[in-house]
């Protein structure tokens, strides 16, 4: 099985100026763990949203790139949003599921995915473009095309070892993070607002 450190970080090698939703906990650890950027909005105590805050910046900015980075355990919390994502077809939106199929954040318990929940197959079911699940390493490089330059909404379900890894933690004071976020995405506009 994969490290989920390893992968985030190959996931975000080549980000360019994507916009990086990060799902609550571990992903969010992740993702400063491979280099904190203000272009990365970590969803610190809302679980399941996610998803939803991707496809928001996703219409709000059809240029950009809109990557979102969750684990199994906060997607199945907002299950629904894949429904309301493959309605809406935002074709720069895209979805890395990092499934360890444990909710680490409330002690490693085993979530739907370790007893058959297939993510991707749900995003299929939804009208997403594109889905994929990826269990060995060789598949990242399709999957890192699939979620940086394909046409979406796009999903793809990555299963790593489960394990508990050192924190790696974002700013944690929600204005900061929403004020950093803004001057990274609209420049001076931000201010002027």
């Amino acid at each position: 099985m994969m490290q989920r450190r390893d992968v985030v970080k190959t996931l975000l090698a080549e980000r360019g100026n994507a916009l990086v939703v990060a799902g609550l906990g571990s992903t969010a650890w992740d993702c400063t763990a491979a280099g904190d950027s203000p272009l990365t909005f970590p969803m610190w105590g809302a679980m399941g949203t996610a998803a939803m805050m991707g496809l928001g910046l996703a219409l709000a900015q059809p240029s950009r790139r809109v990557l979102v980075i969750t684990g199994d355990g906060e997607m199945l919390m907002g299950l629904g949003s894949l429904a309301t994502v493959g309605v809406q077809k935002a074709r720069n939106l895209a979805i890395a599921v990092i499934d360890n199929e444990r909710y680490g954040e409330t002690g490693m318990q085993e979530t739907h995915t370790a007893h058959g929940v297939d993510l991707a197959g749900v995003a299929r079911s939804c009208g997403f473009a594109r889905t994929l699940l990826v269990r060995e390493p060789g598949a990242l490089e399709q999957a890192c095309r699939l979620l940086h330059s394909d046409a979406g909404p796009a999903l793809v379900q990555i299963k790593v070892r489960a394990e508990k890894l050192p924190l790696a933690l974002p700013p944690r004071e929600g204005a900061l993070l929403k004020a950093r976020f803004r001057r990274a995405l609209l420049g001076e506009a931000a201010d002027a607002e």
